[in-house]
Parts: structure tokens; sequence; C-alpha cells
């Protein structure tokens, strides 16, 4: 049997002493061509990203410089527009300095990243995602004036900050080259604020001038035309989050890169889902943009190059968008078979166990928890011959529980609206709007009874967009 030659793990006084240093892993599980793909685990920085980095030293530096007062009384306030996860390492560190964090996070992002920045103490005001930059509403412009009129604050501008570029210059590529023992032929980075494409092109070609910079851009950004074709477009939307832009943040040295790669949010998607399949790394989807890209530029190459690119964030952010199947399926990433009827519009078929139902004698304080725990607000309820008799909501519940003691305890049955609005599967979408203006569900049923599933407003909504896109 081999020798384990690993030595144990330090001990730690500080959680930010715990930044950087991460470790690597060959991806020997994805198809990379010729190449041997090597990933950099940012995801296990303390708070689950690359960003922690660029969070210790762009507050370290501003202490130095004046601009923040770790003495100061009342303490300063740190303000960011962030895609979250440099909101989060700011949290961090602020958190251990005593500072206070406001950050402004366009509204796409995911709810598990709110959630973790209100958990850290930071305020969180949302901003526009459907604008760009220079707009009022733009999450970048709203940081800018929220610090103007926040005393005693510093608006950190991650994407004019000189110390972003410098974390990734000083750490992030030195750890690169040593722990592939300066062999390193290319990397792939992508471009949120552009620290990381800066600082660490810079670093490693200063020790290897040849080396190979590859962009992984989302599809509908500006920078992948710009590097490709030297061609300035329209940004367009994506999904994937904390990658891509608009415009060529200030630190961002475009022209460093030596080609780009477009990545769809599908592709990004999909390759997230892979990586934890066959990797068993559960990471981001602007790390499923990154080793789609790498991988896909790996298998175009004709030489054994050694490849380098960072799982830059942690999956654990994303557990309620793309590692949930049904998001997936809302969104149009994950096809099912098409009936080409009502059907269609059903998000939760009752013939693939994809719903949630109640039997009519479960109490009514079973119905509650399930709604909470599903994230409903209306349960079809059925008989022990599995056919549908009613469907219950949030407004019978609150009418039930203000009445008498043991409503709790009582069956769904008796607080149940029997008067079901169903519409049978060959019937047409125009026909549902007059059920929805009535402010009630269409329960789709087959000509033999066989129940199909509901349809409620949003699901309309969500396949009138998916037939637009």
């Amino acid at each position: 049997m081999p020798t384990d030659t690993r030595t144990s793990a330090p001990v730690f006084e500080n959680v930010l002493d715990m930044i950087g240093n991460t470790p690597m892993l060959e991806l020997k599980q994805i198809d990379t061509g010729p190449c041997r793909l090597f990933a950099k685990l940012e995801q296990l920085n303390p708070s689950g990203s690359v960003k922690d980095r660029i969070g210790l030293r762009m507050i370290e530096d501003a202490e130095k410089d004046g601009r923040l007062d770790p003495n100061g009384s009342p303490k300063p306030t740190i303000i960011e527009a962030t895609a979250g996860n440099t909101g989060l390492a700011l949290a961090l560190v602020a958190g251990q300095r005593g500072y206070h964090v406001k950050v402004v996070v366009p509204d796409k992002m995911s709810q598990e990243k709110i959630q973790h920045l209100t958990a850290m103490g930071a305020d969180v005001i949302l901003a526009r995602s459907d604008v760009q930059k220079g707009h009022p509403e733009y999450y970048q412009e709203v940081a800018a004036k929220l610090a103007e009129r926040t005393p005693n604050s510093l608006y950190i501008n991650q994407f004019s900050n000189p110390s972003n570029t410098a974390a990734h210059h000083d750490t992030t590529g030195p750890e690169v080259w040593e722990q592939l023992e300066g062999k390193v032929d290319a990397i792939v980075v992508g471009v949120g604020s552009g620290g990381t494409l800066s600082g660490m092109a810079h670093y490693l070609r200063s020790k290897n001038p040849g080396i190979k910079v590859i962009l992984a851009d989302p599809k509908e950004s500006i920078l992948n035309p710009l590097v490709n074709e030297g061609k300035e477009v329209q940004a367009g939307s994506w999904l994937i989050e904390g990658m891509g832009e608009d415009f060529v943040p200030d630190i961002c040295e475009i022209g460093l890169c030596d080609e780009a790669v477009a990545v769809t949010d599908a592709e990004a998607f999909f390759m997230a889902r892979e990586l934890l399949a066959k990797e068993g790394m559960l990471v981001g989807s602007s790390t499923g943009c990154l080793v789609e890209a790498a991988a896909r530029w790996c298998r175009e190459q004709t030489e054994p190059l050694r490849v380098v690119t960072l799982l830059c964030d942690s999956g654990a952010k994303y557990l309620s968008k793309m590692f949930n199947d049904y998001w997936m399926i809302d969104q149009g990433f994950i096809q099912r078979e098409k009936t080409d009827d009502l059907r269609d519009l059903i998000a939760r078929r009752h013939a693939l166990g994809e719903d949630h139902t109640l039997g009519e004698d479960d109490p009514v304080g079973q119905a509650v928890k399930r709604m909470g725990m599903y994230s409903v607000s209306q349960m079809v309820v059925m008989d022990h011959k599995k056919r549908v008799v009613g469907i219950i909501d949030e407004g019978d519940i609150l009418l039930a529980v203000a009445g008498p003691e043991d409503a709790w305890q009582r069956p769904v049955s008796d607080y149940m609206t029997r008067r079901l609005e169903t519409i049978t599967p060959d019937r047409s979408v125009n026909d549902l709007l007059p059920i929805f203006r009535a402010d009630r569900v269409a329960l789709v049923v087959g000509e033999d009874g066989t129940y199909e599933g509901l349809i409620t407003k949003i699901d309309l909504i969500n396949y009138l967009r998916r037939q637009l896109a």
C-alpha cells in the first residue's frame, strides 16, 4: 500500500489566516482531450469563494492608507456593489474588524447568497439586473450614491480598486506557480471585476511569457466578442452569477487575453452539475462557466498542455437554482417530453410524482407544515381512491385557524374548497384566463378522470416566457 505523505493541517488563530493557500485538484473525470486540467479549489476559502482574497486585501490596504480607520468612532461603514461573493468576503473581514457593511446586489442573484449576507450582518440592498451601467438603478450607481449619503463610509469599489489585482498577483498567481512547479501552459479565467485576470496573468507571465490566457465568458457578455473580434456589442442577459460584464472594468486588462470562449447559461449549469456527479465538487455557476470553457479549449488542442482554472465558489449558494431540477425545468434548461397540450404548462406533473398532495383526513396542521416545506400556497386534496376532491389554500387555512381551537387537528376536508375549476388537456391556453380572473387555479383532468396536475398564474407566465425565448 502507498505511504500516506500528507501532513497535518495547521491550527489557525483567526479565520482570516485561513484565506488563500487553497489546494489544487486535477480534474480527471471531465473530457479534456490531450490536456491535463487542474482546478484551484477557491470554494474552500472561509466565506466560500475566491473573493475572500480581495476582501482581505482591499480592507487591509484601505487601513494602511487611511481610508479606513480601525479605531474610528463610530466604526466606518464599507459599501460595495457585488454579485454576492465580494460582499460575503467583505462581511467576513469586516466582522473581524468591527466595521459595518452595506452591499448592493443585482436582483438576479440567488436567495442563498442574500441570506448568507444577511446572516453575516451585512445590510443588503437589491438593485435592478435589467439595466446597464450608467442607468441610475444599476447596482454600481446605487452603491456610489449610497456611499455619498452615508456618513463615515467607504465605497470600496472592487471594479476600480488596484488592491483587487494585487491580491491575485501576490497570492493566487504565486500559489499556482509553486503548486505546479512552474509547469503551466495556460490559465482559464473569467471576469467579474477583472482582478483575477489581471493579477494572475501578470504574475504568471513574469515567470513564463508564453503562458496562454483564456477568457471564459457568458455568451451574452460584451467581453468575448471584444477579445475574439475586437468588436464592441450591446450586452444581452444571462443567469450565470458573478461573471461576464456589460462594460470593461477599470482594473481589467482585457488585452492580456489570447482568446475567449463563450459559454451559454445551459452549458455552465450542466457542467456544474457534471462536476458534482463526476468529480464530487459542489460548485457555482461561474465555476461551471470556467470549467466548460477550459474543457472545450483543452479538447481543441493538439499538444498535451497543462491548464489551470479556478473552482471559484461553492454550489451551496445555488441549491435552489441550478441544482434544483424544478428550477431548471421552469427556466427551460431541462426539457421534458412534450404533450403539445395543456399538460406542457403543468410545473409539477402528478403522473411523474413531482407534486405534493394531501389526503382528505390529513389534519390542518399537517397541511401547514407541508405548504411550508414545499414552498407552495395551495395543495390538492385526494380521497382514498386517489381522486381529486378538493383544494386547500392559505386563505382556507387562515379562516380555519381563526375559528375553533381544535382547528389544527381537524381534517382538511372540513375547510377545503370543493368547487374545483377543472379543464381537460386538449383545451386552449386562452381557456385558462377566465379561471385565473376568478383568482382560482386550473386542475387539469383527463376525459377518463385522470388527474394530471394543476396550473397556476405563474405557470402560465413561465410557459409564455419560454415560448418567447
